[in-house]
């Protein structure tokens, strides 16, 4: 064995040879091939160049702007080299290239693209924020900061809205942030079995657009932490929708009687959600369960059947509709419930349709989570992480209006966050500063040239007077 590693080693020091411009020479094995040369002098060249998409919609968006309003700044102006606006730009436009760390900003405060985001120009204006003045401004914002800019987030969503709509889904839902350090509020959860966070997500069901998050300590919102909330979102959207119907939608976690008591004191405002299996329950469906055994067993096929009935606990203050599910298959039986207000639709419809949908919300958790890496909460303080998340969300917000909005009626209008960074984003450029122009050259070889400068040309035609 050792004898094949030092073999291994003499040919990696054959095939890689430092010459004296201290570049890396790669000898191909291929016959008639020239040598290869690799190094990282290449001056102004970005691998990001498709950031630009994403400045150009928060342009139209105006989201980052109005974060930095909504922090107030207390340092001595006459010593300062970035603003906040300049850190959020910075930021947001990092994460949304992949760069998730605060550490990758020592790398890539000399890149062209994020300069050119912040609106700094590549090579004469100085460089971007380091990682200690990126955790210095994550660490500095109050609890007041943070409420206002969750307020901005709502506002946000507001705006993106040309007229009041007919009806919105609030869907609520929390997902694990495990966390490995000695962070604030962080709990052990017996169920995800480890150290974490619960962010309280809120998106529109209809739309996927992200309405807020929220950073929670390890254990199940309460239903005085979801009331919270959800009366000052509908406060606030009440104040410029009057007549918008409003649907609260969760599981079974989101099934508490002060919701319910709550939503039925409101105007136009209604709900469905996952309801436990409890006992009483399951008694009132044993006719249905055992009507779906029976063609099962004659038909050995899948069986699906839905009933409604009238129900009321002893904690509720009155009978509510409960749509139950009885699947019963080779695998056994499955018994599912869910309690609304909402009386017209059939149970099936009801089911199928409305609740069920409630899980393209976990598919947009799973894009903040997975593509844009939200669950980088490893900051000490909790508010630290908490600005953490809205960065994140910020992220989300430019990437979802890409998408939706400039993206739409093509073949990405439904890809992944990661699949539209990957097409559109990860473009290498080589940017020239001249006297009064910035120019980006773009590989000539590029597959999606066409798609990308249909985006521009549309951006432009926005800008336009």
């Amino acid at each position: 064995m050792k004898n094949i590693l030092e073999k291994q080693d003499d040919n990696c020091k054959q095939n890689f040879k430092k010459t004296s411009h201290s570049q890396l020479t790669l000898e191909l094995p291929s016959s008639g091939c020239k040598p290869v040369y690799l190094n990282f002098n290449g001056g102004d060249i970005s691998s990001d160049a498709g950031v630009l998409l994403i400045k150009e919609n928060d342009r139209q968006i105006g989201l980052l702007e109005n974060m930095a309003k909504a922090i107030p700044d207390n340092r001595d102006q006459r010593y300062i080299d970035h603003t906040y606006l300049d850190l959020l730009r910075q930021r947001v436009a990092q994460i949304t290239c992949g760069y998730e760390d605060a550490n990758d900003c020592d790398d890539l405060r000399t890149d062209p693209s994020f300069k050119i985001f912040a609106d700094r120009n590549p090579e004469s204006d100085p460089a971007l924020g380091s990682q200690p003045t990126m955790s210095r401004f994550e660490n500095d914002l109050s609890r007041k900061s943070l409420y206002r800019l969750a307020e901005v987030f709502v506002d946000t969503f507001i705006a993106s809205y040309e007229k009041p709509p007919e009806a919105i889904v609030l869907d609520f839902d929390d997902t694990a942030d495990k966390t490995y350090g000695a962070q604030q509020m962080t709990l052990f959860n017996g169920y995800i079995k480890n150290w974490c966070y619960l962010p309280l997500h809120v998106y529109e069901g209809l739309s996927g657009k992200l309405i807020t998050t929220m950073l929670k300590s390890g254990k199940r919102s309460t239903a005085k932490q979801i009331l919270a909330v959800l009366k000052r979102l509908v406060a606030r959207l009440r104040k410029v929708w009057p007549d918008t119907w409003i649907v609260f939608r969760g599981d079974s976690h989101f099934a508490s009687p002060k919701i319910r008591e709550w939503i039925d004191a409101q105007d136009k405002v209604r709900f469905v959600t996952g309801l436990t299996a409890y006992e009483p329950l399951k008694k009132q469906v044993a006719p249905l369960v055992e009507r779906a055994k029976n063609i099962h067993q004659r038909t050995q096929n899948k069986v699906t059947l839905y009933h409604s009935f009238r129900y009321k606990a002893q904690s509720w203050h009155r009978y509510y509709r409960v749509i139950a599910k009885v699947e019963v298959s080779a695998q056994g039986t499955n018994i599912r419930f869910i309690v609304t207000d909402l009386e017209q639709a059939k149970a099936k419809r009801l089911y199928q349709e409305v609740y069920c949908a409630r899980g393209a919300a976990e598919l947009n958790i799973k894009e903040h989570k997975l593509d844009l890496k939200s669950d980088r909460t490893s900051c000490h303080r909790f508010e630290a992480n908490q600005f953490r998340l809205f960065l994140h969300s910020a992220a989300y917000v430019l990437f979802h209006a890409l998408r939706s909005n400039v993206l739409q009626n093509t073949r990405w209008a439904k890809a992944s966050m990661g699949t539209i960074r990957l097409r559109f984003l990860k473009i290498g450029a080589s940017v020239r500063e001249l006297k009064t122009r910035i120019w980006f050259d773009l590989p000539s070889s590029y597959p999606l040239k066409q798609e990308v400068m249909q985006c521009f040309q549309m951006f432009q035609l926005l800008t336009e007077p």
